[in-house]
């Protein structure tokens, strides 16, 4: 059996690791809090932009954007959404499945330190690694967006796809992969901005309108917009995702720390108890002897 003092020393060392835990779970769970609230804020832009684009695709025709235009796949574009740090439980570990899971050439543009270190150990291609702070500013969301644009209509990829933690609830992340370039069509492209299901009907003003230079103008200005949008939604998203999983981590280290100190404070007591009974036994029986 350990001695009291060793003992001691370990009940006040899980303590200690209980006390950080304990800061990092109330960290996190405000951090969460303030990611949910940023996507919420969104929403009335993407409902507005969801209209805008609903009434210009009864208008032109698809085919002349070249985010509209299918073309054979040679190379996969890849935005790869992790975190910067560990102690998140399996987040990250779920999304590297789903990269191993990419049998065809694929280059990436990684946001976050752990996506980069990732596909530097596995060898896969990296075109840009991001690193964007815990409010994500919008501006920082769109050098990555328009970064990855360029390489897709420079033709060095031939889509663009991003996987992220999808945040379900507090309990629940799912790693999640979205195709985002080229679009498949406009109707699907609204129902995504307004949180439906693909394949949703539109809801389009078909009222006679007069669209200045052109609907065609419009809608191209329109759709770098949408692709912008659709990229911060889903960081926002896993920054949900990485504080909630990170909050839940803390909290299970912390029960079992607890846990763990109630234990060597039970085998302290039993150690002390029996330090005791031993002295007492000495006592009596050089009491005896005598």
């Amino acid at each position: 059996m350990a001695s009291t003092r060793d003992i001691r020393r370990r009940i006040k060392s899980v303590r200690n690791t209980r006390q950080i835990t304990k800061a990092m779970e109330l960290v996190a769970a405000s951090k969460m809090k303030k990611a949910q609230q940023a996507a919420l804020a969104g929403r009335p832009y993407a409902q507005l932009l969801a209209d805008m684009l609903a009434t210009l695709a009864t208008r032109v025709d698809e085919s002349f954007h070249p985010f509209l235009v299918q073309r054979p796949v040679r190379t996969r574009g890849i935005i790869l959404v992790t975190t910067d740090k560990g102690l998140c439980g399996p987040l990250n570990g779920n999304l590297f499945k789903l990269v191993m899971e990419i049998k065809e050439p694929a280059k990436f543009a990684v946001i976050g330190r752990k996506g980069s270190q990732f596909l530097a150990r596995t060898r896969r291609d990296l075109l840009a690694d991001f690193q964007v702070n815990d409010h994500v500013p919008f501006v920082q969301i769109k050098q990555v967006a328009e970064f990855m644009v360029q390489q897709f209509l420079a033709g060095v990829v031939d889509t663009l796809e991003i996987i992220w933690p999808r945040f379900r609830n507090t309990l629940v992340q799912e790693p999640a992969r979205l195709p985002l370039l080229p679009l498949q069509n406009l109707p699907d492209a609204v129902a995504t901005l307004r949180g439906g299901p693909a394949g949703a009907t539109p809801k389009a003003d078909d009222r006679p309108m007069l669209f200045e230079p052109g609907p065609a103008a419009v809608l191209s200005a329109l759709l770098p917009l949408y692709l912008n949008r659709e990229v911060y939604h889903h960081v926002l998203d896993a920054k949900a995702s990485e504080h909630s999983a990170r909050m839940v981590a803390m909290k299970t280290a912390k029960d079992n720390a607890t846990k763990l100190i109630d234990d060597l404070t039970l085998e302290y007591n039993k150690a002390r108890q029996a330090s005791i009974t031993q002295e007492i036994l000495e006592i009596a029986a050089a009491q005896y002897s005598q």
